[in-house]
């Protein structure tokens, strides 16, 4: 009944926010040291405790400079940093970094804000990747779409991926993530026990690939997505 999953959405979202306000913020401001380790056991603990599990395909390349992923809510982070202990450094919007707790987390875990509204914002970003790479060794995810959406169908990736890696000759791995949003859509508002997967295609060396390599992994995503939902009935 929607009812109960109205009320496991809400549930939900006050699990992310006391986890973070009350054990992750703390942590990472006394424990700076153990940043990643941090995040990765708190993170799989609110998992948990929205009745979420994980499963994988494929193999997390941690060589890769930068991860690129499909996105449709909080729990595609959440899953992400509960899999694995990367230290990985997410891009951000400007406004996240201005709310009360989620950014103060953002700021003491050292992430990266983009001010999509700035033309100087891409300059910026490339600055950090560039940071990220050569002096703090910390791999970036970015999510192309720009935002989050409960479509099928992939939105047009923003071109600023594309100049980062070329501009900078990274290493990309694209992810694909399939339901996140039936554990906690932020859409409608609901949320169940479930299951997030996360699909690690191969990892895409800009200095030795053709320069339609940004299309075709938007294609090759695509296909992955499709493929989840006719073969195995998991949409994104």
């Amino acid at each position: 009944m929607k009812i109960f999953a109205t009320i496991r959405f809400y549930w939900g979202a006050f699990i992310i926010s006391f986890n973070t306000a009350v054990f992750m913020i703390p942590a990472l401001m006394l424990f700076g040291k153990y940043k990643s380790t941090i995040v990765h056991h708190i993170n799989s603990l609110t998992l948990f405790m929205m009745g979420g599990k994980l499963a994988r395909t494929g193999t997390m390349d941690t060589d890769a400079d930068m991860y690129v992923m499909n996105h449709q809510g909080i729990v595609d982070i959440i899953g992400l940093e509960a899999l694995q202990n990367n230290h990985v450094r997410w891009v951000a919007k400007k406004e996240l970094f201005d709310a009360l707790w989620f950014g103060n987390l953002l700021r003491h875990g050292e992430m990266i804000s983009l001010d999509r509204a700035n033309k100087a914002g891409l300059i910026k970003l490339i600055k950090d990747v560039k940071i990220s790479k050569e002096s703090l060794h910390r791999p970036v995810a970015i999510f192309p779409e720009g935002t989050r959406t409960d479509k099928q169908t992939l939105l047009p990736f923003k071109q600023g991926t594309k100049i980062i890696a070329n501009r900078l000759g990274l290493k990309v791995q694209p992810i694909v993530i399939t339901g996140s949003k039936w554990v906690l859509n932020e859409h409608d508002k609901t949320a169940h026990s479930g299951t997030v997967h996360y699909k690690f295609l191969a990892t895409i060396n800009i200095e030795n690939t053709d320069e339609k390599w940004f299309e075709v992994l938007r294609e090759d995503m695509q296909k992955a997505i499709d493929d989840e939902l006719s073969n195995h009935s998991r949409s994104r």
